[in-house]
């Protein structure tokens, strides 16, 4: 498959991306590589990956994650996962 991150990078420069576009960046990176390369022995289960999610998206700062309803934010948000 293509690589988004580096495509992106590569065709503009990553100096010429906004502030904005590197949280996308970072949050890609961050996702395919804590996310979606769940090992084939890692049991996870499903309070888990919505923990993993979570921390994933705090790449982002709240208020930029619209599509999430306020109430659900404000639950989940600050909460660190469990140790």
């Amino acid at each position: 498959g293509i690589n988004a991150e580096y495509m992106g990078k590569a065709v503009v420069g990553e100096e010429a991306l906004s502030k904005e576009d590197l949280l996308y960046l970072e949050f890609l990176e961050k996702f395919e590589q804590q996310f979606l390369k769940q090992g084939f022995n890692e049991a996870r289960d499903i309070f888990q990956s919505l923990d993993l999610c979570w921390q994933t998206l705090r790449t982002f700062p709240q208020e930029m994650l619209t599509k999430i309803k306020q109430s659900t934010r404000d639950k989940f948000y600050e909460k660190s996962a469990p140790r």
